[in-house]
């Protein structure tokens, strides 16, 4: 045996025994408070620890990145803990508050994640999805001295269940996939029971059907050796048609039942008696346990075959729990070694009592150990969360001479920013999922071009056809094309989001999408700001405002999840001058990195920076008019501003959110001539103005009285008889809550169901969103004249 293997077998046991006892301390032995279990995926782990092995101490280098399957996790703690990136505190508060993560993350673990993962299937996604980032990224001038690396993905055979892994394959196989690798941990068991069986033959055939390499890595060195004796062919052939559920059983039953089993299956051949016969039931159980993935020796070879950069899949056979008394068990998937499990496989690893946590214990030569860990590639540079200096943004702004949406308005800001030489321009990576035209990016496009690998000219230009889109392929190309899968859009603006910290070179990334399919992507959207990844989506067209469309094509709970996610700022300017103000913002927002600090005017964390999600529409607004004051311009950031400002008096306000604006601002015409002082209040975020107040409160029930929010100095000056009335093309729950805020009245219009087709005014009307339901609200809710203009009744 090699110096190599076996350091990479002296690896191996200390992951797999460290990794068992951070999850066994913190379930057996650690304090409980809640009295529930902790978990920590014991077994999962176990049928990884030869592949991880493997990959990050023989074949990785810096510059590869891996995703690692969540529950994978306790065996990347214990590797980083091994090499000195973590601590025994976290690793002892595992799952506890302020421990390692039960699954990677980027932004809570110390430790060098390169992908957080957690919800199955997207850590798998996104390492493709970030290949096609570095390809476009070294494609550039300003990032061709990026060595580009692999993109690893460690799957769990459950995580195939998943579709957005077989959106991925497609969307790979578009855009000329390359160096990316899915490691398939094929232990045939999940939650719920032992994997279908066959299902290898699928995986096997899906992946080549889209170019991927597909490398089944099934035998172990101790099976294979065992194939070349006398009676061993006979042996493989048992092995390939047992089935999963019977070679589980016996795994857990041990060396005695796997001699009974093939005794009574391939006894009396002679040969084949005697290739059992020669070996003790310990070494037999060794030898039928020694699949491919669980031979470090034979993943170590494997991986240092591949000598291109096509994608590959390798195939990996293991067994869940390999390597510890609970290794094939039915329930293991969420079950955990007893105290008395534990004691005895102590005593099996070699590791004396009170040396549990450390690093070397059962090493010989911690020296010469040492001197190997210190030489591995991987590690050689440190840390590898890189980090790019902040771009300038030149100052954006839009016509306002003539009625324009906000889409066209957004088109326009892009179409500007193409025009110019600005270095903000060149690092923006713009995309869509098929929807590019319809969503205000085809100016950009023209301009700036699709991005592939190879050139391709547009044939319709070749051929003199005339045509809006100018559909030219190129390297330096802007424009990432994608299908339609919304999953696929969020998990490439999520890797593109992250270029900073995975190669050092900035990259902003916009992408756009019909707002009611934000929800199709909503997982991969929320795994992106976990990760602080940093993007801006646009949603657009949005809510009944889209009113031919009807039914699901009309957003109504958006406005809701851009309150709520964490990770993202959510806009909806009603005017273009309000998005222009916004994007600005937003360019250099998409980049801050500061602390957590709130800005004692607002109380919102701006300096840590975040993604930004934009509400647009079709709808052309007529304009206010060229506003250029500090109030209008902080407001439309802020979240909010006085369009019609409150008197002393003031009895009633108007509160609108987005395209509404010019029935907010009708109706406050018609209120207007029957009431006295009637305010109109122009929200641009309700996400900002809500994040603020609530943080304000916190930091008043502190014992800071001076702790004021935006949105309570806009409404603090109201007498206290005053009726809010507010309005969006959305759940009227995104601004009901601003009744509380000093305790006014609220009357909240909005859509709470499925939409209609018709023109704008009929589903306005059929919402109540039209001037005169908001003027009548006024007039039967609230004390005063009861008579609106036109006729119509209050």
């Amino acid at each position: 045996m090699s110096d190599q293997i076996q350091h990479l077998k002296t690896v191996e046991q200390r992951l797999l025994w460290l990794s068992h006892w951070m999850i066994h301390n913190a379930n057996h032995l650690r304090a409980k408070e809640d009295g529930i279990k902790i978990g920590g995926h014991q077994a999962s782990s176990a049928s990884m620890v030869s592949i991880m092995t493997a990959l990050y101490f023989s074949a990785l280098r810096p510059e590869d990145r891996v995703a690692v399957k969540p529950h994978a996790s306790p065996i990347f703690h214990a590797m980083q803990y091994l090499m000195g990136h973590q601590s025994r505190e976290k690793m002892e508060n595992f799952r506890g508050y302020g421990g390692v993560q039960s699954y990677p993350s980027r932004t809570k673990d110390i430790d060098d994640v390169d992908f957080s993962t957690g919800s199955v299937g997207l850590g798998v996604g996104i390492t493709a999805l970030a290949s096609m980032v570095q390809d476009f990224i070294t494609a550039k001038d300003w990032g061709g001295d990026v060595d580009p690396g692999r993109m690893v993905a460690l799957v769990g055979d459950a995580e195939l269940d998943e579709g957005n892994i077989y959106e991925v394959l497609q969307e790979g196989w578009k855009n000329d996939l390359r160096n990316t690798w899915w490691i398939i941990d094929y232990n045939r068991q999940s939650l719920d029971g032992i994997v279908r069986e066959g299902l290898f033959g699928r995986v096997e055939k899906i992946f080549e059907a889209f170019g991927w390499d597909v490398v089944r890595v099934k035998y172990g060195a101790l099976q294979r050796a065992a194939f070349e004796e006398p009676g061993g062919a006979a042996l493989r052939d048992w092995i390939d048609a047992c089935p999963n559920v019977v070679y589980s059983a016996l795994t857990y039953m041990g060396g005695a039942n796997w001699r009974k089993r093939l005794m009574e299956d391939l006894g009396d051949q002679g040969a084949v008696s005697a290739l059992i016969d020669k070996r003790s039931d310990a070494e037999l159980a060794a030898l039928m346990e020694n699949l491919g993935g669980n031979c470090v020796e034979t993943m170590a070879d494997t991986f240092a075959a591949i000598d291109h950069d096509r994608p590959t899949c390798f195939l990996a056979y293991t067994i869940k729990g390999w390597g510890t008394p609970i290794a094939g068990h039915k329930d293991n998937h969420g079950g955990l070694m007893t105290k008395a499990q534990m004691s005895e496989w102590q005593t099996h690893m070699g590791v004396a009592e009170g040396q549990e946590w450390e690093p070397m214990a059962t090493v010989f030569d911690t020296a010469g150990f040492q001197a190997y860990l210190n030489q591995v590639p991987f590690f050689a540079k440190g840390a590898r969360r890189y980090s790019d200096a902040r771009l300038s943004v030149p100052a954006v702004a839009v016509d306002t001479s003539r009625e324009i949406s906000t889409q066209m308005a957004f088109g326009k800001i892009l179409d500007d920013l193409a025009r110019g030489d600005s270095e903000l321009a060149a690092r923006i990576m713009t995309t869509s999922p098929d929807v590019t035209g319809t969503t205000g990016l085809g100016p950009w496009v023209n301009r700036r071009k699709l991005f592939a690998r190879k050139a391709q000219k547009d044939a319709f230009i070749e051929h003199r056809i005339p045509s809006t889109a100018k559909w030219n392929f190129d390297p330096q190309g802007q424009h990432v094309e994608l299908g339609i899968a919304e999953m696929n859009l969020f998990l490439l603006l999520g890797a593109a989001g992250l270029s900073h910290s995975l190669w050092g070179k900035r990259v902003i990334p916009i992408g756009t999408v019909y707002d009611p399919f934000v929800h199709r992507g909503l997982d991969a959207l929320n795994y992106a700001c976990y990760q602080d990844a940093r993007f801006m989506i646009v949603g657009t067209p949005s809510g009944v405002t889209l009113a031919p469309e009807g039914g699901a094509h009309q957003s109504v709970g958006t406005p809701l999840t851009g309150m709520a996610q964490d990770g993202l700022a959510s806009f909806e300017p009603a005017f273009a001058d309000e998005l222009a103000v916004i994007m600005e913002w937003a360019f250099d927002y998409m980049q801050r990195d500061g602390e957590g600090d709130p800005d004692e005017r607002t109380w919102l964390r701006d300096e840590t920076g975040g993604s930004v999600y934009l509400r647009l529409t079709t709808k052309p607004l007529e304009q206010p008019g060229q506003r250029v004051d500090d109030a209008f311009r902080q407001g439309a950031i802020d979240g909010a501003y006085w369009l019609r400002k409150p008197g002393p008096n003031c009895s009633v306000v108007i509160a609108y959110q987005g395209a509404v604006a010019d029935e907010a601002i009708a109706a406050a015409g018609l209120v207007g001539e029957h009431r006295r002082d009637v305010a109109v209040l122009a929200v641009t975020s309700a996400d900002r103005l809500n994040a603020g107040w609530t943080a304000a409160q916190r930091e008043r029930a502190r014992g800071n009285p001076q702790a004021v929010s935006h949105v309570e100095r806009l409404l603090g000056e109201l007498p206290a008889h005053c009726t809010l009335i507010t309005a969006i093309d959305g759940h009227p729950a995104t601004l009901s809550w601003l009744g509380s805020v000093a305790g006014h009245r609220v009357v909240s219009h909005g859509v709470e169901h499925f939409g209609q087709t018709g023109t704008i005014g009929d589903l306005y009307r059929h919402f109540g969103l039209d001037r005169h339901s908001l003027a009548r609200s006024v007039g039967e809710l609230t004390a005063g004249a009861r008579r609106i203009p036109g006729g119509q009744a209050g």
